[in-house]
């Protein structure tokens, strides 16, 4: 994993952050990446939920979100339950 600047941490574990993506029903999709690509290119940090049932044990939720990390070239900085943080240097 590489190293997160504190700034960068900070920011994601800020309260006020909120959720700029869903994961719906359909998954993993084309569309969801490219608009996870393009919040990417406009902010440092995004926040993205996956829907609840989605995936069944936590191992497969963090291969998920790990994957994601992979396609859209970012940092997963944290993943919490069904939420991860992914940010772009």
């Amino acid at each position: 994993m590489s190293q997160v600047p504190a700034s960068i941490r900070r920011m994601a574990h800020d309260r006020e952050f909120k959720v700029t993506l869903r994961i719906g029903r359909s998954g993993l999709t084309d569309a969801m990446f490219e608009e996870l690509d393009a919040q990417l290119r406009s902010r440092k940090v995004v926040k993205v939920k996956m829907n609840k049932g989605l995936v069944e044990e936590r191992s497969q939720r963090t291969i998920v979100f790990e994957e994601i990390a992979e396609r859209t070239n970012s940092i997963l900085v944290d993943a919490r339950g069904n939420v991860a943080i992914y940010w772009r240097k």
